[in-house]
């Protein structure tokens, strides 16, 4: 199972110069939740931001990775 730390890593290897946030809902690495900050996220819709962010995980979406829980901002939606 993965760990919130191995998420965390794999989004912000994915998408350079992002911050994420990662969290273990229920403590069985497999229900997360994660807050990302990108600047790559800017001029996409939500949808294509939360897509861009499944798609670092494939089809560990629904297998190991039961569910995962995402908000994502660009840095200028934090400012």
């Amino acid at each position: 199972m993965p760990s919130a730390e191995d998420l965390k890593a794999r989004i912000e290897q994915a998408l350079p110069g992002s911050t994420a946030a990662v969290e273990d809902l229920t403590g069985g690495g497999d229900h997360f939740r994660a807050e990302i900050v990108s600047e790559r996220f800017d001029g996409l819709s939500r949808i294509e931001q939360h897509q861009l962010v499944y798609g670092i995980f494939g089809a560990e979406i629904g297998g190991p990775i039961h569910a995962l829980s995402l908000k994502t901002s660009t840095p200028g939606d934090t400012a």
